[in-house]
């Protein structure tokens, strides 16, 4: 239940900032899911992909979706396993998967060839761009007092 809120959640963050470009909470908040809930995180990502498929449709843009928000939990879990990291370190690591997310949307695009996925990824390198300023900055002030106050909540739901 709380996996399906969490998901919901992020769905209606990602709706109410989609009028900025490129410029959305769902890294951010997979990033704080992971560090409180761990290995949960991809019950809420698997959920959050499957509402983007419904309200958007199953295209072949949403394959993508399904490893690389998982790819970006798996990272979030590896750099946490030993400890707590300085927020500039998540921050950097945010923006850099902002930068690369337009090339992890290329990949089911090379069914057209390689040529196609090209294409298709430089001209989203302005958006990856600001999706790369816009993790970087989310992340850097709201990770930490998001993390804490999820934290909290936790232990005062168990």
């Amino acid at each position: 239940m709380l996996c399906a809120l969490l998901a919901a959640l992020m769905m209606v963050l990602k709706m109410a900032m989609a009028p900025l470009p490129n410029i959305e909470p769902v890294s951010l908040l997979i990033l704080v899911y992971a560090l409180v809930f761990g290995r949960q995180v991809y019950y809420i990502v698997f959920t959050y992909v499957l509402l983007e498929g419904l309200v958007f449709g199953f295209g072949l843009w949403w394959l993508s979706y399904l490893y690389i928000w998982p790819l970006w939990a798996a990272l979030v879990l590896l750099l946490g396993r030993s400890g707590t990291r300085p927020p500039l370190l998540w921050a950097a690591a945010s923006g850099i998967f902002g930068l690369s997310f337009g090339a992890l949307c290329a990949l089911p695009y090379l069914a057209g060839g390689p040529w196609a996925a090209f294409a298709y990824w430089t001209a989203g390198i302005p958006f990856d761009l600001i999706h790369c300023g816009g993790n970087f900055l989310q992340t850097l002030f709201l990770a930490e007092p998001l993390r804490r106050a999820l934290t909290a909540a936790r232990e005062k739901l168990m």
